[in-house]
Protein backbone atom coordinates (compact mmCIF):
# COMPACT_ATOMS: atom_id res chain seq x y z
CA UNK A 1 0.00 0.00 0.00
CA UNK A 2 1.11 3.09 -0.95
CA UNK A 3 1.11 6.72 0.96
CA UNK A 4 -1.99 8.87 -0.66
CA UNK A 5 -1.48 12.12 -1.94
CA UNK A 6 -3.89 14.35 -0.31
CA UNK A 7 -3.99 17.00 -3.40
CA UNK A 8 -4.50 14.31 -5.91
CA UNK A 9 -7.60 12.44 -7.86
CA UNK A 10 -6.95 9.82 -10.11
CA UNK A 11 -8.89 8.95 -12.69
CA UNK A 12 -8.90 4.93 -14.83
CA UNK A 13 -10.36 4.25 -17.84
CA UNK A 14 -9.83 0.35 -19.57
CA UNK A 15 -9.88 0.83 -23.39
CA UNK A 16 -10.59 -2.18 -25.75
CA UNK A 17 -10.29 -0.40 -29.40
CA UNK A 18 -12.71 2.16 -28.64
CA UNK A 19 -14.65 4.54 -31.00
CA UNK A 20 -11.55 7.19 -31.66
CA UNK A 21 -14.27 10.34 -31.84
CA UNK A 22 -16.38 8.66 -28.36
CA UNK A 23 -12.73 8.89 -26.61
CA UNK A 24 -11.58 11.63 -28.03
CA UNK A 25 -14.56 13.78 -26.56
CA UNK A 26 -14.01 11.50 -23.78
CA UNK A 27 -11.11 12.79 -22.93
CA UNK A 28 -11.68 16.29 -23.61
CA UNK A 29 -14.42 16.33 -21.14
CA UNK A 30 -12.10 14.89 -18.73
CA UNK A 31 -9.35 18.21 -19.47
CA UNK A 32 -12.41 20.42 -18.94
CA UNK A 33 -13.17 19.20 -15.73
CA UNK A 34 -10.11 18.59 -14.09
CA UNK A 35 -9.30 22.31 -15.19
CA UNK A 36 -12.26 23.32 -13.05
CA UNK A 37 -11.03 20.96 -10.25
CA UNK A 38 -7.60 22.65 -10.02
CA UNK A 39 -8.92 26.57 -10.03
CA UNK A 40 -11.03 25.83 -7.65
CA UNK A 41 -9.51 23.49 -5.12
CA UNK A 42 -5.73 23.69 -6.13
CA UNK A 43 -5.86 19.75 -6.36
CA UNK A 44 -4.36 18.00 -9.62
CA UNK A 45 -5.97 15.06 -11.44
CA UNK A 46 -3.72 11.81 -12.86
CA UNK A 47 -4.99 9.67 -15.49
CA UNK A 48 -4.39 5.59 -16.69
CA UNK A 49 -5.34 4.61 -19.70
CA UNK A 50 -5.34 0.67 -19.82
CA UNK A 51 -5.13 -0.51 -23.12
CA UNK A 52 -6.63 -4.65 -23.10
CA UNK A 53 -6.00 -4.67 -26.85
CA UNK A 54 -4.78 -8.24 -27.55
CA UNK A 55 -0.81 -7.04 -28.02
CA UNK A 56 3.12 -8.39 -27.48
CA UNK A 57 5.86 -6.26 -25.95
CA UNK A 58 6.89 -4.53 -22.43
CA UNK A 59 4.03 -2.35 -21.21
CA UNK A 60 4.98 1.56 -22.39
CA UNK A 61 4.72 3.93 -19.79
CA UNK A 62 3.79 8.12 -20.26
CA UNK A 63 2.14 10.06 -22.49
CA UNK A 64 5.28 10.41 -24.68
CA UNK A 65 7.35 7.03 -24.34
CA UNK A 66 9.31 6.19 -27.11
CA UNK A 67 9.13 2.88 -29.30
CA UNK A 68 6.85 2.17 -32.32
CA UNK A 69 4.54 0.55 -29.92
CA UNK A 70 1.43 -1.58 -31.70
CA UNK A 71 -0.98 -0.02 -34.42
CA UNK A 72 -3.45 0.00 -31.59
CA UNK A 73 -0.80 2.25 -29.14
CA UNK A 74 0.22 3.98 -31.76
CA UNK A 75 -3.87 5.03 -33.10
CA UNK A 76 -4.14 5.45 -29.56
CA UNK A 77 -1.60 7.97 -28.91
CA UNK A 78 -3.01 9.92 -32.04
CA UNK A 79 -6.65 9.77 -30.08
CA UNK A 80 -4.83 11.54 -27.13
CA UNK A 81 -2.90 13.92 -29.12
CA UNK A 82 -6.26 15.24 -30.58
CA UNK A 83 -7.85 15.64 -27.58
CA UNK A 84 -5.21 17.90 -25.59
CA UNK A 85 -5.25 15.12 -22.97
CA UNK A 86 -1.64 15.08 -22.29
CA UNK A 87 -1.13 18.94 -21.76
CA UNK A 88 -3.72 19.10 -19.05
CA UNK A 89 -2.49 16.63 -16.84
CA UNK A 90 0.13 13.57 -16.33
CA UNK A 91 -1.27 10.60 -18.46
CA UNK A 92 -0.07 7.11 -18.43
CA UNK A 93 -1.25 4.57 -20.97
CA UNK A 94 -0.72 1.25 -20.09
CA UNK A 95 -0.68 -1.73 -23.13
CA UNK A 96 1.23 -4.83 -23.48
CA UNK A 97 -0.68 -6.72 -21.16
CA UNK A 98 -3.30 -8.02 -23.44
CA UNK A 99 -7.21 -8.15 -22.56
CA UNK A 100 -7.19 -8.67 -19.24
CA UNK A 101 -10.86 -8.05 -18.33
CA UNK A 102 -12.38 -4.59 -17.39
CA UNK A 103 -11.48 -5.09 -13.50
CA UNK A 104 -8.08 -6.23 -14.21
CA UNK A 105 -7.23 -3.56 -16.46
CA UNK A 106 -8.92 -0.87 -13.92
CA UNK A 107 -6.94 -3.16 -10.97
CA UNK A 108 -3.17 -1.85 -12.63
CA UNK A 109 -3.69 1.53 -12.58
CA UNK A 110 -5.52 1.41 -9.59
CA UNK A 111 -2.23 -0.29 -8.01
CA UNK A 112 -0.32 2.58 -8.87
CA UNK A 113 -2.12 5.24 -8.18
CA UNK A 114 -1.12 7.45 -5.10
CA UNK A 115 -4.47 10.23 -5.42
CA UNK A 116 -6.45 10.44 -2.05
CA UNK A 117 -9.42 9.56 -4.13
CA UNK A 118 -9.33 7.15 -7.56
CA UNK A 119 -12.33 7.87 -9.88
CA UNK A 120 -12.80 4.24 -12.29
CA UNK A 121 -14.52 5.62 -15.85
CA UNK A 122 -15.57 3.95 -18.97
CA UNK A 123 -14.30 5.25 -22.06
CA UNK A 124 -17.76 6.51 -23.49
CA UNK A 125 -18.49 9.27 -20.42
CA UNK A 126 -18.86 12.36 -21.29
CA UNK A 127 -17.68 14.32 -17.75
CA UNK A 128 -19.51 17.82 -16.92
CA UNK A 129 -17.19 20.56 -16.56
CA UNK A 130 -18.17 20.47 -13.07
CA UNK A 131 -18.43 16.78 -11.98
CA UNK A 132 -15.33 16.13 -10.49
CA UNK A 133 -15.92 19.48 -8.59
CA UNK A 134 -18.87 18.35 -7.17
CA UNK A 135 -17.80 14.98 -6.67
CA UNK A 136 -14.60 16.18 -4.12
CA UNK A 137 -16.91 18.48 -2.67
CA UNK A 138 -19.45 16.07 -1.54
CA UNK A 139 -16.33 13.27 -0.52
CA UNK A 140 -14.74 15.83 1.44
CA UNK A 141 -17.85 16.65 2.91
CA UNK A 142 -19.34 13.31 3.74
CA UNK A 143 -16.33 11.15 5.33
CA UNK A 144 -18.67 7.81 5.66
CA UNK A 145 -18.70 7.57 2.02
CA UNK A 146 -16.63 5.17 0.55
CA UNK A 147 -18.38 5.33 -3.01
CA UNK A 148 -20.16 7.96 -4.95
CA UNK A 149 -22.01 7.38 -8.13
CA UNK A 150 -23.46 10.29 -10.41
CA UNK A 151 -26.82 10.99 -12.00
CA UNK A 152 -26.34 9.95 -15.62
CA UNK A 153 -27.80 10.93 -18.92
CA UNK A 154 -28.07 8.85 -22.66
CA UNK A 155 -27.08 11.16 -25.74
CA UNK A 156 -30.64 12.32 -25.78
CA UNK A 157 -30.41 13.72 -22.63
CA UNK A 158 -32.69 10.78 -20.93
CA UNK A 159 -32.40 9.38 -17.43
CA UNK A 160 -30.29 6.41 -17.27
CA UNK A 161 -30.59 4.60 -13.56
CA UNK A 162 -27.25 2.64 -13.17
CA UNK A 163 -27.62 2.11 -9.81
CA UNK A 164 -29.68 -1.27 -8.62
CA UNK A 165 -31.21 -2.89 -5.80
CA UNK A 166 -29.86 -6.26 -5.44
CA UNK A 167 -31.13 -8.50 -8.23
CA UNK A 168 -32.77 -11.55 -8.44
CA UNK A 169 -31.84 -14.03 -11.31
CA UNK A 170 -35.69 -13.24 -12.68
CA UNK A 171 -35.17 -9.41 -12.72
CA UNK A 172 -31.62 -9.86 -14.98
CA UNK A 173 -33.47 -12.18 -17.58
CA UNK A 174 -36.46 -9.40 -17.52
CA UNK A 175 -34.33 -6.74 -17.66
CA UNK A 176 -32.30 -8.04 -20.32
CA UNK A 177 -33.32 -10.56 -22.55
CA UNK A 178 -37.71 -10.40 -21.97
CA UNK A 179 -39.73 -9.30 -24.99
CA UNK A 180 -41.17 -6.28 -24.99
CA UNK A 181 -44.61 -7.23 -23.79
CA UNK A 182 -43.16 -9.10 -20.92
CA UNK A 183 -41.23 -5.91 -19.48
CA UNK A 184 -44.10 -4.11 -19.72
CA UNK A 185 -46.17 -6.49 -17.76
CA UNK A 186 -43.41 -6.58 -14.94
CA UNK A 187 -43.11 -3.12 -15.33
CA UNK A 188 -43.03 -2.18 -11.61
CA UNK A 189 -40.64 -4.59 -10.47
CA UNK A 190 -38.09 -3.90 -13.27
CA UNK A 191 -39.12 -0.35 -11.91
CA UNK A 192 -37.72 -0.78 -8.41
CA UNK A 193 -34.96 -2.97 -9.08
CA UNK A 194 -33.41 -0.40 -11.72
CA UNK A 195 -33.75 2.19 -9.17
CA UNK A 196 -36.18 4.80 -11.41
CA UNK A 197 -37.21 6.36 -8.15
CA UNK A 198 -33.91 8.19 -8.42
CA UNK A 199 -35.31 11.09 -9.83
CA UNK A 200 -34.83 13.84 -7.52
CA UNK A 201 -32.04 16.29 -6.68
CA UNK A 202 -31.25 15.33 -3.23
CA UNK A 203 -27.71 12.49 -2.45
CA UNK A 204 -29.40 9.70 -1.43
CA UNK A 205 -27.01 7.21 0.64
CA UNK A 206 -27.35 3.10 1.20
CA UNK A 207 -27.36 2.53 -1.81
CA UNK A 208 -26.56 -1.64 -3.06
CA UNK A 209 -25.21 -1.22 -6.07
CA UNK A 210 -23.50 1.42 -8.20
CA UNK A 211 -23.00 1.06 -12.22
CA UNK A 212 -19.14 0.69 -13.24
CA UNK A 213 -19.39 3.22 -15.69
CA UNK A 214 -18.39 5.97 -12.94
CA UNK A 215 -17.21 5.03 -9.54
CA UNK A 216 -15.49 7.64 -7.57
CA UNK A 217 -13.78 5.97 -4.62
CA UNK A 218 -12.10 6.73 -1.43
CA UNK A 219 -7.96 5.33 -1.81
CA UNK A 220 -7.62 3.93 1.25
CA UNK A 221 -11.24 2.22 1.43
CA UNK A 222 -10.71 0.80 -2.36
CA UNK A 223 -6.90 -0.35 -1.25
CA UNK A 224 -8.95 -2.15 1.64
CA UNK A 225 -11.59 -3.48 -0.50
CA UNK A 226 -8.50 -4.80 -2.57
CA UNK A 227 -10.11 -3.53 -5.86
CA UNK A 228 -12.03 -5.21 -8.12
CA UNK A 229 -12.10 -9.30 -8.14
CA UNK A 230 -10.43 -10.09 -11.29
CA UNK A 231 -12.38 -13.50 -10.97
CA UNK A 232 -15.18 -11.49 -13.06
CA UNK A 233 -13.72 -10.86 -16.50
CA UNK A 234 -16.47 -8.74 -17.83
CA UNK A 235 -20.22 -7.61 -15.67
CA UNK A 236 -21.18 -7.68 -12.41
CA UNK A 237 -17.62 -6.62 -11.45
CA UNK A 238 -19.12 -3.33 -10.38
CA UNK A 239 -21.70 -4.69 -8.18
CA UNK A 240 -19.42 -7.00 -6.60
CA UNK A 241 -17.17 -4.67 -6.13
CA UNK A 242 -20.47 -1.81 -4.58
CA UNK A 243 -21.46 -4.38 -2.57
CA UNK A 244 -18.14 -4.94 -0.64
CA UNK A 245 -17.83 -1.33 -0.39
CA UNK A 246 -21.48 -1.06 1.28
CA UNK A 247 -20.16 -3.18 4.07
CA UNK A 248 -17.54 -0.98 3.92
CA UNK A 249 -18.91 2.00 4.65
CA UNK A 250 -21.87 4.25 2.58
CA UNK A 251 -22.19 4.13 -0.80
CA UNK A 252 -23.80 7.22 -2.04
CA UNK A 253 -26.06 8.21 -5.19
CA UNK A 254 -24.72 11.77 -6.45
CA UNK A 255 -27.08 13.67 -8.85
CA UNK A 256 -25.08 16.96 -8.95
CA UNK A 257 -22.61 14.97 -10.21
CA UNK A 258 -23.51 14.55 -13.85
CA UNK A 259 -22.21 12.32 -16.41
CA UNK A 260 -23.24 11.38 -20.25
CA UNK A 261 -23.12 7.97 -21.33
CA UNK A 262 -23.34 6.42 -24.73
CA UNK A 263 -22.95 2.67 -23.53
CA UNK A 264 -25.28 -0.30 -24.50
CA UNK A 265 -26.68 -2.99 -22.97
CA UNK A 266 -25.04 -6.79 -23.17
CA UNK A 267 -28.13 -7.47 -24.93
CA UNK A 268 -27.86 -5.41 -27.77
CA UNK A 269 -23.82 -6.56 -28.16
CA UNK A 270 -24.24 -9.96 -29.26
CA UNK A 271 -23.60 -13.54 -27.91
CA UNK A 272 -20.20 -13.35 -26.97
CA UNK A 273 -21.73 -10.42 -24.44
CA UNK A 274 -24.61 -12.42 -23.68
CA UNK A 275 -22.14 -15.34 -22.65
CA UNK A 276 -20.17 -13.30 -20.28
CA UNK A 277 -23.14 -11.64 -18.78
CA UNK A 278 -24.45 -14.86 -17.78
CA UNK A 279 -21.05 -16.30 -16.55
CA UNK A 280 -20.79 -13.31 -14.67
CA UNK A 281 -23.71 -13.16 -13.11
CA UNK A 282 -23.89 -16.67 -12.39
CA UNK A 283 -20.64 -15.95 -10.70
CA UNK A 284 -21.90 -12.89 -8.47
CA UNK A 285 -24.96 -15.06 -6.98
CA UNK A 286 -22.34 -18.15 -6.16
CA UNK A 287 -20.13 -15.48 -4.54
CA UNK A 288 -23.10 -13.04 -2.65
CA UNK A 289 -26.05 -15.93 -2.78
CA UNK A 290 -28.84 -17.21 -4.89
CA UNK A 291 -32.28 -15.06 -5.16
CA UNK A 292 -33.82 -16.97 -7.76
CA UNK A 293 -37.35 -14.40 -7.90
Amino acid sequence: MTAADPGTIDLSVVLYHPDGRVLAEALASIAAAAAVLRAATGWDTVLWLVDNAESRGAESRGAESGGAGTGEETRLRGIMAESGIAAAMPVTLLSGHGNVGYGAGHNRAIRQGRGAFHLVLNHDILLDPQALLEGFHFMKSSPGVVLLSPRVSNAAGEQEFICKRTPTLLDLALRGFAPGFLKRRFAARLARYEMRDLTGEEPVHGIEHAGGAFMLFRRDALEALGGFDERFFLYFEDFDLSKRAAALGTVAYVPAVRIVHYGGKAAGKGWLHIRLFAASALRYFAKHGWRLA
